[in-house]
């Protein structure tokens, strides 16, 4: 009997792998449907086991399957196949990788119940003791922010209440990014364990995942996945045996931009407009129902079963410090292979466009890429020899954010992409400040006049007092980082701005 696994993650199902997965079934072979491995150009990716093998075959389409049954490729492992990849373990786009919260995803169902040990582990250990041990590893916040994890810990564990939380924010909003999605919908109890293990040092109780809307599949998962972790006591009373309690919900948000931000996702849980809260207090002090709140990411909570599993000073080693452990990046946009990359911090943006990307999908030259979601920084060819770490971007007027990276070629035009960030920031607003919610629309505005040809050096001025205006009195990063992506732009491709030149 010969047995295929078909990714159920949304790429994957919206190439049609549902009717793909039905198709194999009829023919009489075993289907199991997995996670993503990450190589979103192959997908569908199909893989066939031969002696304890994996043979992958993609992007396999419901035209195809007829063929690949008729070849013998399912029921013999054909590996000579036009569509054949060769062993999945082996492909150049994995082999390089060094994974280890996206590590089982792809290997099997995302609903089968993992090995525990790393959370067993956490639950023989002293809170204080893990807390110092996701210091020393360095762990920073993996949603944009880079703050240090172990500051978060510790003030939720210090401070008194009658009550603490945790909350997940999977409201991945940024351009470019779908690492929580592949996550979620391929192994959502990496993040159920993080949890369990954040809640227990901190001494919170009770875990809340913020899900986008547009991600319906991760629910599904995700909330099967809840009851599975109920069933075999990940969650619930004594947790695994022990005396901690913790218990876990979904929360599925309506669609705002704004609510990936901390404080307005707060606001939304308890619901209520999503709208930034004015700090302080920090939400590790007052956060959910006013009381100490731990907020992270996906994959900062996913990357701490690691940091159990290696210890803190094994993790701190990966990557280049202070910028320790490994990063999920994100390629999208222009380019031949996107997908996902989880490597140690230091690796190139040439490494990351050339070696992973392979370059444009067009095959026309490469211009820019932006990192950091829609309010991140355009970068230009001359950049593509820096390391990818906080310090590095930093350095350069930049962010890592959330780990996307979005390739344009010579197609582009940045003075439009610099109006957009201006309109995506008035589209997307909260409102509450005045920088950013009259600051993007006169943004908006003069830059159309730019791109008509018309402007004067005043309107060149307007950009810039907007931008600082923007970044210094806005009460959040919706407003403050808006002007990243207009400045870049200008700084890096004057001639797309040229006056007299648009006309």
């Amino acid at each position: 009997m010969t047995t295929a696994y078909v990714p159920l993650d949304s790429v994957a199902v919206a190439m049609d792998a549902d009717a793909i997965a039905e198709q194999l079934m009829r023919a009489g072979v075993t289907v199991v449907r997995n996670g993503s491995r990450g190589l979103a150009w192959l997908e569908p990716l199909i893989e066939v086991e031969n002696n304890n093998e994996r043979i992958a075959y993609g992007p396999v389409s419901p035209d195809t399957v007829a063929g690949l049954i008729t070849d013998g490729v399912l029921h013999h492992h054909v590996t000579r196949h036009p569509l054949c990849r060769g062993p999945i373990d082996n492909h150049d786009f994995l082999k390089s990788q060094h994974r280890l919260v996206f590590d089982r995803i792809g290997h099997d169902s995302p609903l089968g119940i993992p090995d525990l040990t790393d959370v067993l582990q956490a639950l023989a250990t002293p809170p204080d003791v893990l807390i110092d041990m996701i210091e020393t590893s360095g762990l920073r916040g993996r949603g944009g922010a880079g703050f240090p994890a172990h500051i978060k810990w510790r003030t939720v564990r210090e401070t008194d209440a009658p009550s603490k939380y945790l909350v997940c924010n999977a409201d991945e909003g940024d351009s470019g990014t779908f690492a929580d999605r592949l996550l979620l919908e391929g192994d959502p109890f990496r993040l159920i364990e993080g949890m369990v293990i954040a809640g227990y040092a901190t001494g919170a109780n009770h875990g809340v995942v913020y899900l986008r809307s547009e991600y319906p599949i991760a629910e599904t998962i995700f909330e099967q996945a809840i009851e599975v972790a109920r069933e075999h006591n990940l969650i619930g009373p004594n947790v695994l045996g022990s005396d901690f309690d913790f218990d876990l919900e979904l929360f599925v948000g309506a669609g705002a931009y704004i609510c990936g931000e901390e404080t307005s996702l707060l606001e939304s849980l308890e619901g209520r407009r999503g709208q930034i809260r004015v700090k302080p207090p920090v939400p590790a002090i007052s956060g959910l129902l006013s009381m100490p709140t731990l907020v992270h990411n996906v994959i900062s909570f996913a990357s701490v079963p690691a940091i159990v599993r290696l210890g803190g000073d094994v993790y701190r080693d990966l990557g280049v410090a202070p910028s320790s452990g490994t990063m999920s990046f994100q390629l999208a946009g222009n380019v031949k292979r996107g997908g996902l990359i989880e490597v140690p911090f230091g690796i190139t943006l040439r490494e990351m466009v050339e070696g992973y990307g392979h370059g444009t999908l067009s095959g026309r030259p490469f211009k820019t890429l932006q990192i950091g979601g829609p309010l991140g920084a355009y970068l230009s060819q001359r950049e593509l020899d820096i390391e990818l770490t906080y310090e590095a971007m930093a350095d350069i007027g930049a962010g890592i954010g959330h780990g996307g990276l979005v390739i344009f070629d010579d197609t582009v035009d940045l003075a439009e992409q610099a109006r957009y960030a201006f309109e995506f920031c008035e589209l997307e607003s909260c409102g509450k400040c005045t920088p950013c919610r009259i600051g993007s629309v006169r943004g908006k505005e003069t830059m159309e006049q730019i791109i008509s040809g018309r402007a004067s050096d005043q309107e060149f001025n307007m950009i810039d007092d907007l931008c600082e205006v923007m970044d210094r009195t806005s009460l959040c990063q919706m407003g403050g980082m808006t002007p990243i992506p207009v400045r870049s732009a200008m700084e890096r491709f004057p001639g797309d701005f040229r006056q007299g030149t648009r006309a």
